[in-house]
């Protein structure tokens, strides 16, 4: 199973190495203020990507403590047992 599961991460790795290589034409992003820059297509779908990731961990990590604080307290609520309200 980990042979197969390495061989499906190579192939997926050539077919984006091979779509970088094939799409390394020049792009101009422009900017407010006629501000420009050029640079490759590869490079510049790479950052997007990138920053996506960023944003999305950035988002998530508020819901993360809030669920491990929840589940401290719990954890302690069942380590303490049941009150008796006797």
């Amino acid at each position: 199973m980990r042979v197969l599961v390495w061989l499906l991460r190579a192939v997926i790795f050539f077919m984006l190495f091979g779509l970088a290589i094939k799409n390394s034409g020049t792009v101009e992003l422009r900017f407010f203020l006629n501000q420009d820059w050029q640079a490759p297509l590869s490079l510049v779908l790479l950052v997007a990507f990138t920053a996506g990731v960023i944003i999305g961990l950035a988002a998530a990590v508020g819901a993360w403590t809030r669920q491990r604080r929840e589940l401290a307290e719990l954890r302690a609520r069942i380590e303490t047992g049941p009150r008796d309200s006797a």
